[in-house]
């Protein structure tokens, strides 16, 4: 059986010389994975360009009633991008999104409303000029309230955070609710949406990042580490 489906790709694996495996986000049948082949191949080239993290991509692919790797008939770019591949400030970004977004979903089945934020979201940043500083903030924190644990409030993640880190470190090194209250308004700023955030600079952002991180992490079972934040901590000293 052969589906039509948009997908946004997540994250790929060399498999054996020339192939691949993709993960991808799909429309119709959210996380799968596909086998891929030829795409490392010199000639034609260019093709492994299509399975870089969020890449849109238009796909026809294999269904096994028994789930598991399938393969792909076609596939195409959907929306090529204008900026994302060339601001290192973006790429540096997406790096980190893509692999948040991916250790996060994990359902097999359709969930339109989460995939039109996801499309939609990285549509927008890549036609985004400026202010963008505060993008991978924003997008976690809308993305939490479709995942199904989005906070209400700055306070509601700074008071989770506190009180389960406390919990599991020392008492000489534990973090106090008060260090995590002076991030509460930027949280506030940022779930309003009424306008740009008023962060100050890249220290507070990755602040703020490792803190919705962590609650992430209350949330979502073994999510693990996101290793792609230090490469990302380099940009926002930057912005």
């Amino acid at each position: 059986m052969l589906i039509k489906t948009r997908g946004i790709v997540l994250n790929y694996l060399k498999y054996r010389e020339t192939s691949i495996i993709a993960r991808v986000y799909t429309e119709q049948r959210g996380v799968q994975s596909y086998i891929v082949n030829g795409v490392r191949k010199a000639k034609p080239p260019g093709r492994i360009a299509l399975f870089q993290p969020f890449t849109l991509l238009d796909l026809v692919a294999y269904v096994s009633p028994r789930g598991g790797l399938t393969r792909l008939s076609e596939f195409r770019c959907l929306r090529p991008f204008r900026s994302l591949p060339y601001d290192v400030r973006k790429s540096s970004v997406v790096l980190f999104l893509s692999e948040v977004v991916s250790r996060v979903l994990r359902e097999e089945e359709e969930n339109v409303a989460l995939f039109e934020y996801l499309y939609q979201s990285i549509v927008a940043f890549d036609e985004q000029e400026e202010g963008f500083e505060n993008f991978a903030l924003s997008f976690l924190l809308h993305l939490s309230h479709y995942l199904g644990f989005g906070p209400d409030s700055g306070r509601q993640i700074t008071e989770q955070v506190a009180f389960a880190t406390d919990a599991n470190l020392p008492a000489t090194s534990r973090p106090t609710v008060l260090r995590f209250q002076e991030f509460e308004h930027f949280f506030d700023e940022l779930l309003r949406d009424e306008g740009p955030a008023t962060v100050p600079n890249g220290r507070v952002r990755r602040e703020l990042l490792t803190i919705l991180l962590r609650y992430y992490q209350l949330h979502v079972e073994n999510m693990g580490d996101v290793r792609s934040l230090d490469v990302l901590s380099d940009v926002l000293a930057e912005l």
